[in-house]
């Protein structure tokens, strides 16, 4: 699911994402990042490569097809378009997302493109990009569901949620019943089974999952009023560089390109 690096979402939530993506910080998050000089855009440039971290197991976001091939995703091929603009080639570090912060720190990659989701301890410690990913949390039902159109409307409804998901805190605030699964696609079979009326999670899971399921039998009815933003992880001090990206996803935002990779993955335009 996509929830670990998501911001904590409206009066419950704050912290990806997802679907993931939906996050707390980890250990390797808790240490200022001054192991290792920023990167510059000069640098990059001079040397004709950028070193990219990215965990390379996250579908739809940063994985190989099948489990080999070459490594795809929305986030790989996004800051694919953006090295391009910015002339350089792409190196990946694939790392596991317990470490990945701690690797930006150690100077092993220049940025990290893996879903990172903006909040305020975050940008304490790390320089981010302006976001290339822009999510709500979603309440799904069945189709032919006319008594749910928002958050409101799940008081005295069941919900199901993963126990420990952001989206859990907000159905009990909004005074649902609710039924503990592992994750998504248990909500799903429990909805579909008419089991429970409801289940919140970031919009982003919902539309992977319907990308590759077509599921006509559940919908969204409500979304959450606040969003969460996921950006490029750079060292404090990359000012230069995290212009060039700026820049970078600007144009490609105005061409069209940012908005073809998200309907590639997501059936929709997430990028803003």
């Amino acid at each position: 699911m996509i929830r670990r690096r998501l911001s904590v979402l409206g009066a419950a939530a704050a912290a990806a994402l997802v679907l993931a993506g939906c996050s707390t910080s980890s250990p390797s998050e808790s240490q200022p990042s001054t192991s290792a000089a920023a990167s510059s855009l000069q640098q990059i440039q001079d040397a004709g490569v950028i070193t990219v971290g990215t965990e390379g197991t996250y579908r739809p976001f940063s994985f190989h097809e099948g489990g080999q091939g070459d490594l795809t995703g929305y986030d790989v091929e996004i800051v694919k378009a953006v090295a391009d603009k910015l002339g350089v080639d792409v190196k990946f570090e694939e790392t596991q997302w317990d470490a990945i912060f701690a690797g930006l720190d150690a100077g092993r990659f220049d940025v990290i493109a893996n879903q990172v989701s903006i909040n305020e301890e975050r940008q304490a410690k790390y320089d981010f990009s302006d976001p290339y990913t822009v999510s709500t949390g979603v309440v799904v039902v069945k189709s032919d569901n006319s008594d749910i159109a928002s958050l409101a409307d799940l008081e005295g409804k069941t919900s199901a949620q993963s126990l420990t998901s952001n989206w859990y805190k907000l159905a009990e605030e909004a005074g649902a019943n609710v039924q503990s699964v592992e994750g998504w696609a248990q909500a799903v079979s429990l909805l579909e089974q008419g089991r429970v009326d409801a289940t919140i999670n970031d919009k982003l899971t919902y539309l992977d999952y319907q990308a590759s399921h077509d599921n006509k039998d559940i919908k969204v009815a409500a979304e959450t009023d606040e969003e969460s933003q996921s950006a490029f992880t750079f060292r404090k001090g990359s000012e230069d560089l995290v212009g060039a990206f700026d820049k970078a996803l600007g144009e490609l935002r105005d061409d069209g390109t940012l908005a073809k990779i998200s309907e590639k993955y997501f059936g929709a335009d997430v990028t803003k």
